[in-house]
C-alpha cells in the first residue's frame, strides 16, 4: 500500500497532462502531495482490517461505505470527481451510480495483500468497487488491479501476470509505453487507465522506474501511477527511505492506518 500512495503523491503534480511525458523529473517536489487516491486507499484498507474474512458480502459493502464516507468527509478537498463527491457528502442512504471511472482501481491496493487466495482477493475487490462503481468496467478494473498485486506478491513472473490479466479481464497488454505515450491524454475511465498502468509496471525495471514510466505517459497520472506503483511494490518491494518519504507526507490519522496495515501484512 506504500506503493500506491507514493504513486499518487509522485504523480499528482503532473495530473491533467501537466507533465512533459518524460521519465526525467524530480521524484518529489513541493507539489508532491496525497490526493483522493490515497484517502480512499486508506479508507478501504481500514474497512477491511476491521472485518473478518468470514463476513457476508453485505457486511463488507456496508463497512466500505461507512469508511469511504467517513474518510472522504475528513478530507473534503482531496480532489474527488463530481459524482463521487455527491455520493460522499449528500447521500444518507448511498447507492452505486453506474460509473466506470478509475476510482475503484486506485483505492484497491490493500485487497491484493490482505487475502490468501485469488478467489477472496477478487471477491473483496469486487465488493469494494460496486458500492459506488457498479458498472462492469469499474468492477473489472478493481479486480484486475488487486489480482495483479496478489500475483506479484505471491511470486508470479511478469509474464504470468500479463497472461492472467489478459485472459481474465480482456485488457490489451501487447502495446508498449512508447506506442501509448504520444496519443495518451487525461482520461478517468478504468478501461483507459488500468491496462496502461499494468503495461507501465511490466516495462519498468525496478520500483522507481515503474513510477517514472507511469508518470511519463501523462494523463490522469496520479491515479495511473498509484495503480502501477501498487503492483510494483508487491513485485519489487520498496526501500525504507521511500517508505519514510511516504509516511512524513501523510497526516497522523492516515499514517496510523498505513502503519497498522504494514504491521498486519508483515505478521500475517
Amino acid at each position: 500500500m506504500f506503493g500506491a500512495i507514493l504513486g499518487d503523491m509522485i504523480g499528482s503534480p503532473y495530473e491533467f497532462d501537466r507533465g512533459n511525458k518524460t521519465k526525467e523529473f524530480p521524484l518529489f517536489n513541493m507539489y508532491s502531495t496525497f490526493t483522493d487516491d490515497s484517502v480512499m486507499t486508506i479508507a478501504v484498507a481500514e474497512a477491511l482490517l476491521n472485518l473478518n474474512e468470514t463476513e457476508e458480502d453485505d457486511a463488507v459493502r456496508q463497512a466500505v461505505v461507512r469508511s469511504l464516507q467517513r474518510w472522504g468527509r475528513k478530507y473534503p478537498d482531496a480532489g474527488y470527481g463530481s459524482s463521487f463527491f455527491r455520493w460522499l457528502f449528500f447521500s444518507k442512504n448511498p447507492h452505486p451510480y453506474g460509473s466506470y471511472g478509475n476510482g475503484p482501481a486506485m483505492r484497491v491496493s490493500s485487497v491484493g495483500w490482505l487475502f490468501n487466495t485469488m478467489e477472496e482477493t477478487r471477491r473483496h475487490a469486487r465488493l469494494s468497487a460496486e458500492v459506488t462503481h457498479n458498472h462492469p468496467e469499474g468492477i473489472k478494473g478493481a479486480e484486475a488491479t488487486a489480482s495483479a498485486i496478489f500475483l506479484a506478491r505471491t511470486g508470479a513472473s511478469k509474464e504470468e501476470i500479463r497472461r492472467y490479466v489478459t485472459k481474465e479481464f480482456g485488457y490489451d497488454l501487447s502495446r508498449t509505453c512508447d506506442e501509448i505515450r504520444p496519443f495518451y491524454h487525461h482520461v478517468e475511465s478504468c478501461q483507459e487507465t488500468v491496462p496502461e498502468a499494468v503495461i507501465a509496471f511490466l516495462e519498468g525495471n525496478d520500483f522507481e522506474d515503474v513510477i517514472r514510466t507511469a508518470v511519463s505517459l501523462g494523463g490522469d497520472c496520479d491515479t495511473l501511477t498509484c495503480i502501477a506503483a501498487g503492483i510494483a511494490e508487491a513485485y519489487y518491494g520498496i526501500s525504507d527511505q521511500l517508505k519514510e518519504e511516504c509516511r512524513k507526507r501523510l497526516p497522523d490519522d492516515m499514517r496510523k492506518v498505513l502503519d497498522r496495515f504494514a504491521e498486519y501484512v508483515t505478521s500475517a
